[in-house]
């Protein structure tokens, strides 16, 4: 992504803070650490892939942003609790988390394997779990702090060949509003997107398995089209600032009406 491509924010909603970003090696994590970075944050990019890290903190330096990357898998939860600390510890308290790292494919249910459903409950689900449950103890300060989750229209409303991706993003979807409602008088506030479709290297995954009936895809397509990342780390930059200061437990439809 070059410089050129980013749209200016007119406000800087982010100025002095620490923001986490997982999943920041692509997609819509890599959007969502340029678009907090424009807007002032420090953002830590946590991923487990290497060379996109680089390029998504060569892209915020090239705009004066400030980022640090980290190998993180978030399924570990030492890796994840040992990785919230540095961040704290070498850019400061982290008062913003976003949690974008996820993973999916298509399969028929009876063929699935288990390996499969495993690791994406785990990416998906016991992920974000992990990475709230290691910031919450810095988010619980006077100042307060706010977690945007990224569900999906998957956790909405039903999609063949989806099983695990649409009982991951259901749970993500049900852990954001428990959370919402157990901090709520806390301050600290705990939101979701729900993307639909998103032209990132996540979509590459989702080829139909054989035999599958391809009408079943009409259900889940925008006559709009695909989504840009960069429109959906607006919502979660909105949702992550002072200006959502009223709204907690919200899943943020942004899937071109697919679900409306």
């Amino acid at each position: 992504m070059t410089p050129d491509k980013i749209p200016t924010p007119t406000t800087r909603r982010f100025e002095g803070r620490t923001a986490i970003v997982t999943g920041a090696a692509s997609g819509i994590g890599r959007s969502t650490a340029i678009r907090l970075a424009s807007e002032g944050a420090s953002v830590a990019c946590l991923d487990v892939a290497a060379d996109g890290l680089g390029e998504t903190v060569e892209a915020l330096g090239t705009l004066g942003g400030k980022a640090v990357a980290y190998h993180c898998d978030v399924t570990d939860e030492n890796e994840v609790g040992s990785t919230v600390d540095r961040v704290a510890d070498e850019i400061g308290r982290p008062s913003v988390l976003c949690n974008v790292a996820g993973i999916g494919a298509f399969f028929h249910t009876a063929d699935m394997p288990v390996a499969k459903w495993d690791a994406i409950i785990s990416v998906n689900l016991k992920g974000p779990f992990l990475m709230c449950r290691a910031t919450l103890p810095y988010l619980l300060h006077p100042n307060g702090g706010t977690i945007v989750n990224v569900a999906s229209t998957a956790s909405l409303i039903g999609s063949a060949y989806s099983a695990a991706y649409c009982a991951s993003k259901g749970g993500v979807a049900m852990l954001t509003k428990a959370l919402a409602v157990e901090y709520a008088d806390k301050g600290v506030r705990v939101n979701a997107v729900a993307p639909g479709g998103v032209d990132t290297p996540l979509l590459s995954n989702f080829g139909l398995p054989e035999g599958a009936d391809p009408k079943h895809l009409y259900r889940i397509m925008s006559r709009m089209g695909y989504s840009t990342p960069d429109q959906i780390a607006s919502a979660i930059a909105f949702l992550a600032s002072d200006e959502s200061a009223y709204t907690t437990g919200a899943i943020l439809s942004v899937d071109g009406g697919i679900t409306a």
